[in-house]
């Protein structure tokens, strides 16, 4: 192995490494927004627009195992959609208790997670963007430019929704 070639490949290890952790955090904004949706059926706009754009993430977790591959990374190309067993009791109690008390903490507790996590896997595309453009990598690029945009307005309309409930859910008793 030359020095060249080893080189290369430190660098392929790092940006499958970015891959790798952006492949995660997609997963998990999968998992945010359905639950979220799962948490909210009452409110129709919550429930259909978090599963819509689920569908995103779902779609960047397949484009980010297959660019992947070229950095030697066997990811999976199918979201993990299954809600945590967190998620699965808050699920639960919010339909137990859903009649009784308006959900307003645990909303803007998820519409919080769901921004957070969302801002997160913009600053990793924007990394990954920078990266691709370095290495001339034209097909990771692509995916960062289709993609990126997604995330951005999944942060967006989590950031929206915040706006639109939290002084109704923090003035109100």
């Amino acid at each position: 192995m030359t020095w060249v070639s080893a080189l290369r490949g430190v660098k392929g290890n790092k940006v499958g490494m970015a891959i790798e952790e952006l492949h995660r955090v997609e997963n998990d904004l999968v998992i945010a927004l359905l639950n979220l949706a799962d948490q909210q059926k009452v409110d129709h706009e919550i429930f259909h627009v978090a599963r819509d754009i689920a569908g995103w993430s779902r779609q960047h977790v397949s484009e980010l195992a297959r660019v992947g591959q070229a950095y030697g990374l066997d990811l999976d190309a199918d979201a993990d959609d299954e809600p945590s067993l967190l998620g699965r009791v808050k699920q639960k109690g919010s339909e137990l208790t859903g009649r009784f008390h308006e959900p307003g903490l645990p909303l803007l507790a998820d519409l919080r997670h769901v921004h957070r996590t969302a801002a997160g896997a913009s600053l990793d595309w924007e990394i990954l963007a920078q990266t691709a453009q370095a290495l001339k990598d034209t097909d990771l690029l692509d995916v960062a430019q289709r993609c990126h945009p997604e995330t951005l307005r999944q942060m967006r309309w989590a950031n929206a929704k915040l706006k639109e409930t939290s002084a109704q859910v923090m003035v109100t008793g």
